[in-house]
């Protein structure tokens, strides 16, 4: 068992206490007070590691992210070829998003007004997906497994793909995420022209 610090902990519990807060009472409606009652902390606690309520979303959002590379590495690294790869990393994705249904609500719906400092974080968390996506894609046009394309807007068009499936599980016009996973993979392969796709 990993043993975390006192100061890890005490973060880690605030951001448990922010995402169960901010799914309950939505961002615009939650206050700082609201997450140090929920987390059983002080408030000098709250600011000693954040500096306000939008702070401490932006590291939900990192920790997400996190959660993301990781999950994508760990699919990732038990492959051979392009393909297989960004096949396991569109999949870890979904999956990622299944397991964190509060924390994908918050990101994908509620905050998508939450103004410029929030769609640059956004951005730059897209922005590294898309990078490992399209670096896959550029292998699997380099070693032949597809014909040559524009990698970057195969890879946009399948990140607004990815994308609109999730919004819709949200909004439940998907029952289970991960049950779209095959289809997905085969219509985005298949987008590319991949053999067997």
């Amino acid at each position: 068992m990993i043993r975390r610090s006192p100061r890890t902990a005490t973060r880690d519990r605030i951001l448990d206490a922010a995402l169960e807060v901010f799914a309950r009472k939505g961002y615009h409606r939650a206050i700082v007070d609201d997450i140090v009652r929920t987390s059983g902390t002080s408030k000098g606690a709250v600011y000693h590691h954040f500096p306000n309520k939008e702070a401490v979303f932006l590291a939900l959002v990192d920790d997400f992210a996190a959660r993301l590379a990781r999950s994508a590495a760990a699919a990732i690294a038990e492959q051979h070829g392009a393909l297989a790869k960004v096949e396991c990393a569109l999949t870890a994705a979904l999956a990622t998003f299944a397991a964190n249904e509060r924390l994908a609500r918050l990101i994908l719906l509620e905050a998508v007004s939450l103004g410029p400092t929030y769609q640059a974080k956004r951005a730059e968390v897209a922005d590294r997906f898309a990078a490992l996506i399209q670096g896959y894609l550029d292998e699997a046009v380099a070693d032949g497994s597809i014909a040559p394309l524009d990698t970057r807007v195969a890879t946009l068009a399948w990140l607004g793909a990815l994308n609109e499936i999730v919004v819709q599980w949200l909004h439940g016009g998907v029952r289970d995420l991960t049950e779209t996973i095959p289809a997905l993979t085969r219509v985005l392969l298949r987008s590319i022209g991949a053999r067997g796709g």
